[in-house]
């Protein structure tokens, strides 16, 4: 699937790459995306979005705005138009009202991104270009709500369907190695030789999910390793004098780091299929593999401790409180507060066992006071799991788990 792909992408750009002499048109932005919008022409088109992506990876901050704001109010929705169009079809259901009061509730803006990507090679740009909009977007809600636009086309151009799981190796290219040290956002990868002791031995595994239209950017990656038994400390997965074991004796794969690569792609769930598919590829190619757990980190501890008043709790209260925080701490939403719980009991996982001085890096220390916590992976059960995590958010946890969060000390957050 990747090696065709890539062939394709290659004959489209061959087949519609520019000139390098050819001028560029000079019109402002908005008199391109006017031109694109109206144009019935396959080569002008590709033409005027080549222009366009070029114009707008150009431009400032201020520029970029700008040209943001312009689209989000000048291609909205009319108000009236689709009132209209939906009381029509309220009187009279058929095709043809339906198809009007669709046309109406569609931003012509959707229009305009789907025009953009019809350029080979584009994809990636309006990746990018959304990166844009959501770190200039912020309290602004008509930016926001053509955020949606990205959002919604974006969850359809990248579904699982479309993704290529790669295993990436010491041996892959150097310009994927490349980014798999600048993306790694969970246990910074400080050299090359750190990212060959996580990727050459048969212990290790590290794999990818690529889109065919971006072939050399990595959407997600996680990093595996494989032990016996289930680790507690994440130093200990990573030192360098440490003895590695051959793949067959390993009965546990651990999903230590995964990360996100792409900021253009927020909130376009890739890693619930990530995980879920590798581990299916390795207890098939890897029987004597018996368990599936990750070794996370805690990123609202620390913050919810201030919350609570409990900025220095005891050494051997640290896990209770961690625990306990993990099955009772709430968002408005009634989910867990913690993003990475949320994440894997949204998946079909339980919290299986809490470490203390599991990450003594400083941001583990500064993130969770360096405790660290098991999210167990039981193939046979996270169906079911995530039926009542998504239906009712209930936490499932060992009993181990329920029994230290039980003995939390919260004495001095109830004295406030």
């Amino acid at each position: 699937m990747t090696l065709l792909a890539d062939l394709l992408s290659s004959v489209f750009e061959r087949r519609y790459r520019r000139d390098p002499s050819r001028p560029t048109d000079a019109r402002p932005l908005r008199e391109l995306v006017e031109a694109l919008m109206g144009t019935a022409g396959e080569t002008s088109g590709l033409a005027l979005s080549q222009d366009i992506l070029s114009g707008f990876a150009a431009m400032d901050d201020a520029q970029k705005l700008d040209f943001f704001r312009d689209v989000a109010r000048g291609m909205n929705i009319d108000p009236e138009t689709v009132r209209s169009t939906l009381d029509a079809y309220e009187r009279d259901p058929s095709k043809a009202t339906y198809r009007a009061f669709a046309s109406a509730a569609e931003p012509r803006r959707q229009e305009l991104i789907r025009r953009l990507n019809a350029l080979p090679g584009a994809t990636g740009a309006l990746v990018r270009m959304r990166a844009d909009l959501l770190r200039l977007s912020r309290g602004d809600p008509e930016l926001e709500a053509f955020d949606l636009d990205f959002r919604h086309l974006f969850a359809s151009w990248f579904n699982r369907g479309f993704l290529v799981l790669r295993p990436i190796s010491w041996e892959s290219p150097a310009h994927i190695l490349e980014k798999i040290i600048a993306y790694e956002a969970v246990h910074a990868i400080d050299s090359w030789d750190d990212l060959r002791r996580r990727l050459e031995p048969a212990d290790r595994r590290c794999f990818a999910f690529f889109h065919p239209a971006m072939p050399d950017e990595p959407l997600i990656f996680v990093e595996v390793a494989l032990t016996r038994g289930i680790p507690g400390s994440v130093q200990d997965l990573l030192v360098e004098d440490r003895k590695a074991i051959a793949s067959h004796e390993a009965d546990t794969a651990v999903f230590y780091s995964i990360s996100n690569c792409q900021a253009g792609l927020a909130s376009v769930s890739f890693g619930n299929s990530l995980i879920k598919q590798v581990a299916a590829d390795l207890s098939a190619n890897l029987p004597s593999l018996r368990t599936f757990v990750t070794l996370s980190p805690i990123p609202g501890l620390r913050s919810w401790l201030a919350a609570e008043g409990l900025e220095q709790p005891e050494p051997d209260q640290m896990s209770a409180l961690a625990a306990h925080y993990l099955l009772n701490a709430k968002a408005t939403d009634g989910a867990p507060y913690d993003p990475v719980a949320r994440f894997h009991l949204g998946n079909g996982a339980i919290v299986h066992a809490v470490h203390s001085d599991a990450d003594v890096s400083d941001k583990g220390r500064k993130q969770s006071g360096g405790v660290m916590v098991n999210y167990l992976y039981d193939l046979k059960k996270i169906a079911q799991n995530h039926e009542k995590f998504a239906t009712a958010k209930t936490v499932a946890a060992s009993a181990a788990v329920k029994t230290l969060a039980a003995g939390a000390d919260l004495s001095k957050s109830q004295e406030r």
